[in-house]
């Protein structure tokens, strides 16, 4: 899928630079450990243009995750069940491979207490500016929905803060207990037309989407982490707040945006982001990478792009079986 800026809970990744294949279930991949990226060769950190190129990776497949589950379900809807397969088949390779490959290499998750305050720190951002700039904006602009919808995420972003500080405090302090996460009130998306006017209306609910997928995918990677090293509470809340961030948030956020079209025009759109992601974005990744002489960070961009050349083929192939 492409790839579009991100909110601030990618600045936990950027602050580092300072400056169809079987879906792998997601924990049998080693779990990323540090808040460094990971030194590929002996006594040599990554180049900060990898580290930018494998941030941006990471964002744009946390999205297509998001988007093909999303595309997957209209599938179903439309009796299409080996569409839908297909758009989860891909979503999981996404997600439990290219992201987790990608994370791997920066070392995106530290310990359970630095994972804590990264979230903190993004939710932070969401609650007190993000959403509630957005919200302004699209009240300015006569989109009442998105305002509404804007103000109510800004509200649970700042739970999740709150959840997160409870939870840090028993980490450091071992006294008191992991909160619970917050139950998601699940959003069905159909395929529609967009329920907003204006322009910055439609960036910001794309900003917010794009963000949301990356918050659920990294805070599935922290409960990994958590569970492996023995809190299953903060597991659980992780993943709890993981399923807020996609199926209430995200999902409703896709709504108002009209993501999800006609099972032909979504296999269209994933064909247009993968021939991109194939062609054009992981080569010329791959090729800054080898000049960088980070020869891990180079393999694995030209993994992804041919395995996007897969997905983009496979994607054909169903649109035209469909006639």
């Amino acid at each position: 899928m492409s790839h579009h800026p991100i909110r601030t809970l990618v600045v936990g990744l950027c602050a580092l630079a300072a400056t169809a294949a079987p879906a792998t279930p997601a924990l049998a991949l080693a779990v990323p450990t540090g808040g460094q990226p990971t030194p590929h060769t002996a006594g040599r950190a990554l180049q900060a243009q990898t580290i930018a190129d494998l941030t941006t990776t990471m964002q744009g497949e946390a999205y297509a995750h998001a988007v093909y589950g999303l595309f997957a379900a209209e599938a179903d809807r439309q009796g299409l069940p080996a569409v839908a397969r297909l758009f989860r088949t891909t979503a999981q390779t996404e997600l439990n491979e290219h992201l987790h490959e990608a994370a791997t290499l920066l070392g995106v998750v530290g310990g359970n207490a630095a994972n804590l305050r990264q979230a903190i720190n993004g939710e932070t951002y969401e609650h007190e500016v993000m959403y509630r700039r957005f919200a302004d904006q699209a009240r300015q602009d006569g989109d009442l929905e998105a305002a509404k919808l804007f103000s109510e995420i800004a509200a649970d972003e700042g739970r999740h803060r709150d959840a997160f500080r409870t939870a840090l405090a028993a980490v450091t302090t071992g006294h008191g207990t992991v909160p619970a996460p917050l139950k998601a009130d699940v959003v069905s998306v159909p395929s529609g037309l967009p329920k907003v006017k204006a322009a910055r209306t439609k960036a910001n609910l794309d900003t917010a989407m794009h963000g949301e997928a990356l918050a659920h995918a990294k805070y599935m990677l922290f409960a990994a982490h958590a569970r492996q090293s023995g809190h299953p509470a903060l597991a659980r809340l992780w993943e709890g707040t993981a399923e807020t961030e996609l199926r209430e948030h995200l999902a409703g956020e896709a709504v108002l945006a009209g993501l999800v079209r006609s099972t032909k025009e979504n296999l269209s759109k994933a064909i247009t982001g993968e021939r991109h992601e194939a062609t054009t974005l992981y080569p010329g990744f791959a090729e800054q990478a080898t000049a960088a002489g980070d020869t891990a960070a180079a393999r694995f961009f030209r993994d992804t792009a041919a395995d996007e050349a897969r997905h983009g083929a496979a994607f054909q192939k169903a649109l035209d079986q469909l006639g």
